[in-house]
């Protein structure tokens, strides 16, 4: 703790990590107001969940691949506080269109733009953190960016549940912009001098050298390299699997609860926050007995447990609407779940080039978010005609046979023996 302390009593990154805890809560606020709008314009509708939470995923496919490449030219402060300056204009604008038009095209526009300015700030952040602090404070100053932003994107769950029911969806926009503009202070307010300033007239002609220069040659090397590598391409697959299990039942999860327990966002938020606990939780008790066993029995077992979990989810709260059950099963399922991510990482970590892991995690970033996102609107559709409940168990009941087909039919194979 001692440790700990010591870093945090370093001004500049002190001031990078307090603006990034508020923003991660004012996030959270901004994605429960448009649950609730949602609620409130067309309640018990996975779809009109599923098409808003599209724009923000889609920037990922779009502008993740060429926004890093071009963080690395730029001042990395200064794409920072005008990443959150514009962040915080465009959600205060974002309640005088939901609430005030039925034209929700400007906040389809308005929500892409936010998070492709997001995918700026994100490779910014962790580059910069090396610009803050000593060497030797590196593996500190990121287990503080990590885990204190895990616990603030848990916990801010759980109160943006509760606020944004209790002063409404508008405020939470109110809120999530303040929360933006405090951050923007923050980074403001670094000292230190830092790389040569970005010139934004030639922000353009950065991202068109990017584009032309490195983003298809890198997507093409980690194409080819996942086509040679055997045990890439499988994880990718599982990893594939997964998230588009998550798709499946992330956007009919949010009406299926909202409908079992009669909230909007209160029971909702709380419900991922006891999740993000569980997978805290397991991330720490897999981290100091999994090395013991194989990563691939970690995957297939686990794939077996959370569909098994996911079952005894739906049905429990379909049976037995109470939030205590829920928030119970919520928690086992994270502690179940949060293995997977690790041992699959640490396979990547371990069959992979050095030179090449930037670019393969680069693209399962886009298997990730592709199985999400067509799964999540395969599901919404299906649930217009279908039950969430029957939806909820047959997501589960694939997921049980993944992994124990996996377990049986790759029995004798080196990564179970």
């Amino acid at each position: 703790m001692a440790r700990f302390r010591e870093v945090l009593k370093t001004r500049n990154f002190f001031l990078l990590w307090s603006g990034q805890i508020i923003s991660q809560l004012g996030d959270r606020l901004d994605q429960m107001a448009l649950i609730a709008f949602v609620y409130q314009r067309a309640p018990g509708s996975p779809l009109q969940i599923a098409k808003i939470l599209s724009f923000t995923i889609i920037p990922v496919f779009l502008i993740g691949p060429l926004a890093g490449a071009c963080v690395d030219r730029w001042d990395r402060r200064r794409t920072m506080y005008i990443c959150d300056l514009l962040r915080s204009i465009l959600v205060f604008t974002i309640p005088f269109f939901l609430f005030y038009t039925k034209n929700l095209v400007p906040v389809y526009l308005i929500i892409f733009i936010v998070f492709s300015i997001g995918r700026f700030f994100v490779p910014a952040k962790l580059s910069i953190i090396p610009e803050l602090v000593e060497k030797k404070d590196l593996l500190i100053a990121n287990s503080l960016v990590n885990t204190t932003g895990m616990i603030a994107a848990v916990l801010g769950f759980g109160v943006s549940g509760v606020l944004v029911q209790w002063l409404g969806p508008k405020i939470g926009f109110y809120l999530d912009s303040f929360s933006f503009l405090i951050s923007a202070t923050c980074i403001f307010l670094i000292t230190k001098k830092l790389t040569a300033a970005v010139k934004f007239r030639d922000v353009g002609k950065d991202i068109v050298e990017v584009i032309r220069k490195s983003m298809f040659q890198e997507v093409k090397e980690g194409v080819l390299y996942f086509i040679r590598k055997k045990d890439i391409r499988f994880t990718a697959g599982i990893i594939f699997a997964l998230w588009a299990a998550l798709g499946a039942v992330y956007v009919v999860v949010i009406v299926f609860v909202q409908k079992a327990l009669h909230s909007a966002t209160k029971d909702l938020g709380l419900l991922v926050m006891f999740l993000g606990i569980g997978l805290f939780l397991g991330s720490l008790v897999y981290g100091k007995f999994g090395q013991r066993i194989s990563h691939y029995k970690v995957i297939f077992t686990c794939l077996v447990a959370s569909g098994l979990m996911l079952v005894v989810f739906a049905l429990g709260i379909y049976y037995f609407p109470n939030f205590i059950i829920a928030a119970f099963l919520s928690l086992s399922l994270g502690l179940i779940i949060s293995p997977i991510m690790i041992a699959s990482n640490t396979i990547i970590h371990n069959v992979s080039d050095n030179e090449m892991l930037g670019k393969i995690f680069s693209s399962l970033e886009i298997v990730m978010h592709l199985g999400f996102l067509l799964f999540m609107f395969i599901s919404s559709m299906l649930a217009e005609r279908f039950s969430q409940v029957l939806i909820l168990v047959t997501v589960g009941g694939l997921l049980s046979l993944l992994g124990l087909g996996s377990l049986v039919f790759n029995r004798k194979d080196k990564w179970l023996n």
